[in-house]
């Protein structure tokens, strides 16, 4: 129980939602994975041949996931993945496994407009460039001076040449870029529950009035995205936490709020570990589209928890 460590509201949070057991599996899973890493391979840049080749090399043990042809779980390290020649080179991105979802169900093409509205680091930024063989344009915005010098690096670092980097508040870009994108991806900043094992941080300051203050941020995004997002358009939404009123709550105010947004199937196959959106929880009863969201528990392929929703402006 260290992940919880003595945050009261956070340990009833586990016990109400997962129960006693489900807690035990996920913590003690949580206990033996701070030194496994996944790392994406950058193919705007090289092959996956030869990043495994010259890893490998080094003494790096790589195995492929078949979720995504381009996502590796380092096995056996002989020091830090990170430092390596070809991680500063872009060769490569350490990345989570569950972190690589929201753009593979969100399926960016070439020549497309891109919406990614809260972007830093960049992960998903450069995933998506990647996915659109560096055509088309993404758009990624961040509010944070810090993180955009983050994002602007990994960008660069990575050759995503079809990326423009902003800095303004969220639901700005509505206004800004009204019905102009294709897609949108909204990772949107939250309580981050599904990455504690990573960060001690979170059991720190987690409590539910930070949660009220998150959600008026992500209602806030999650408007200003589907509002930016052209008629037909697809957009998702995601978070790394499990906090109901942080993801099923998030998109059914977008639903009750524009009636042109509907809820499409997730088109992934389904793995360990995912379960259904919640069509309720304590005394919200939410709408029963709801249910074709995803959420991503802790397994040994996704090691993080995470919420995605797959969103049509119709």
């Amino acid at each position: 129980m260290d992940k919880i460590g003595n945050n009261k509201e956070l340990r009833s949070f586990f016990h109400e939602f997962f129960g006693e057991d489900e807690t035990k599996r996920i913590l003690l899973f949580w206990d033996g994975l701070e030194k496994r890493h996944t790392i994406r391979v950058n193919t705007l840049k090289i092959s996956r041949d030869e990043v495994v080749k010259r890893l490998t090399k080094k003494g790096f043990k790589l195995k492929s996931l078949d979720f995504y042809e381009d996502a590796f779980l380092v096995k056996e390290a002989p020091y830090e993945i990170g430092k390596t020649l070809e991680h500063y080179l872009g060769y490569f991105y350490v990345q989570s496994t569950s972190s690589m979802l929201p753009p593979l169900v969100l399926k960016p093409q070439p020549h497309e407009k891109v919406l990614d509205l809260a972007a830093a680091p960049g992960s998903k930024t450069t995933q998506m460039a990647q996915m659109m063989n560096n055509t088309g344009f993404i758009l990624a915005n961040d509010v944070d001076y810090d993180r955009i010098k983050a994002l602007s690096n990994n960008v660069d670092r990575l050759g995503a040449l079809n990326v423009m980097i902003t800095m303004t508040e969220g639901h700005r870009i509505a206004f800004m870029y009204p019905e102009t994108f294709d897609r949108v991806l909204i990772d949107a900043p939250c309580s981050a529950l599904g990455t504690m094992y990573k960060s001690d941080e979170i059991r720190k300051w987690w409590s539910y009035e930070k949660i009220k203050r998150l959600r008026r941020v992500q209602k806030g995004l999650i408007l200003a995205g589907f509002r930016a997002l052209k008629k037909g358009g697809e957009m998702v939404y995601s978070t790394c936490t499990f906090v109901p009123e942080e993801n099923e709550k998030v998109v059914d105010f977008l639903l009750k709020r524009e009636k042109n947004a509907d809820l499409l199937d997730i088109e992934f196959e389904w793995y360990e570990g995912f379960q259904n959106g919640l069509v309720e929880y304590r005394d919200d009863r939410f709408d029963d589209r709801l249910r074709k969201t995803l959420r991503v528990m802790p397994s040994e392929i996704f090691h993080e928890g995470f919420y995605i929703a797959r969103i049509k402006k119709v």
